[in-house]
């Protein structure tokens, strides 16, 4: 398996491995028009050629081969404890693997290189949302060493959601 930085060249790539993966992993739990709403939004080749090497930003694609995997997107951030004092971290905004790779290390190997990252750029905290209902996600996660700190709003569509926060600290 080879991880390597994604580039603008790389934007209808992203945009395709998020719709594929979204779908499979979230369209038999929400509504298509939800679905549609969401990906058309989030997930279109202009929207990631501006988001892919833009600063603060680190896109990195997994492939066998000329095979794509999955990706990660990680974004720099600042984590607020419960003392009110901020410290440098990084969140992870996407960690997606296609269903056919599922079981074949290709979470492992984009969490292990976000990881990574985060002690090269000297961050404190890696965190990440992740739905509440997602527990598959949520069980890899706390694998990891994640720990869930707290909830917020998100919007799949027309659909509230709740995502639980989940941080580690390094």
């Amino acid at each position: 398996m080879n991880i390597r930085l994604a580039s603008r060249e790389d934007a209808a790539l992203i945009a395709s491995i998020s719709r594929t993966t979204f779908e499979e992993t979230f369209g038999s739990a929400n509504t298509a028009a939800n679905m549609e709403k969401f990906m058309s939004t989030q997930f279109n080749t202009e929207l990631l050629e501006k988001e892919v090497g833009m600063p603060g930003n680190i896109f990195f694609i997994a492939s066998d081969g000329d095979e794509p995997l999955g990706y990660a997107r990680l974004m720099e951030s600042t984590y607020t404890g419960e003392d009110n004092i901020e410290v440098p971290a990084i969140e992870i905004a996407r960690i997606y693997a296609l269903s056919s790779s599922i079981g074949k290390g290709v979470g492992s190997a984009l969490m292990k290189k976000a990881i990574e990252i985060a002690y090269q750029e000297n961050r404190k905290i890696i965190w990440l949302g992740v739905w509440e209902q997602n527990h598959r996600a949520i069980d890899f996660y706390t694998k990891w060493g994640f720990e869930k700190y707290g909830e917020h709003p998100f919007l799949l569509g027309d659909d509230l959601q709740t995502d639980w926060l989940m941080k580690k600290t390094l």
